[in-house]
């Protein structure tokens, strides 16, 4: 397993929607190793392949083992994810984002989802997630979209930057958002 660059905002790969998969091989499970790695060394709860520079349908998602969920710790990697439920009921909560280091903002989610995808092997796989969770799994499938969580957060003024000592401070909109 190999702890990959992580891109940034600006790079174009983040702003493409990702293409589908259609050969489950070695590869593909190198592919998903590399990215639990890398998103466990960053301390993240979720990545997306895009986020790698690899322009493919593919998350990684899991929950810190001490966080407060029934499926804390269990790693999810799907492949060629989509959501086909949403709860109506929504919450607005502070995200940030691997590719958008020390930025916060709050984003409007749906409490519930369901994804379907494919495992690692081609196999059809489903997953019915609530809160955190399900947050986790609509920001990265977002990233599939070449959607950052800037875009979902209602207003530029609502972004947030937050210090090196982990205070939280208003910030100017990044470039991109300004446009």
């Amino acid at each position: 397993m190999t702890v990959r660059k992580i891109y940034t905002l600006g790079e174009p790969v983040l702003r493409r929607p990702a293409k589908k998969v259609s050969q489950f091989n070695k590869a593909l499970q190198e592919l998903v190793d590399d990215m639990a790695e890398t998103m466990r060394s960053a301390d993240g709860v979720g990545l997306a392949a895009p986020q790698i520079g690899v322009s493919q349908r593919v998350i990684v998602v899991q929950l810190p083992e001490e966080y407060d969920h029934p499926l804390a710790g269990k790693l999810f990697a799907l492949v060629n994810p989509e959501i086909v439920e949403r709860s109506a009921e929504e919450e607005v909560e502070n995200e940030g984002c691997l590719s958008i280091p020390n930025i916060i903002g709050p984003v409007r989610r749906a409490l519930k989802v369901t994804v379907k995808g494919k495992d690692v092997r081609g196999r059809p796989t489903r997953v019915e997630a609530e809160g955190f969770l399900a947050r986790a799994f609509q920001h990265e499938i977002d990233h599939l979209d070449g959607i950052l969580f800037i875009d979902r957060v209602e207003s530029p003024e609502l972004l947030r930057r937050v210090t090196p000592e982990g205070e939280v401070v208003p910030l100017e909109a990044p470039e991109e958002q300004k446009a």
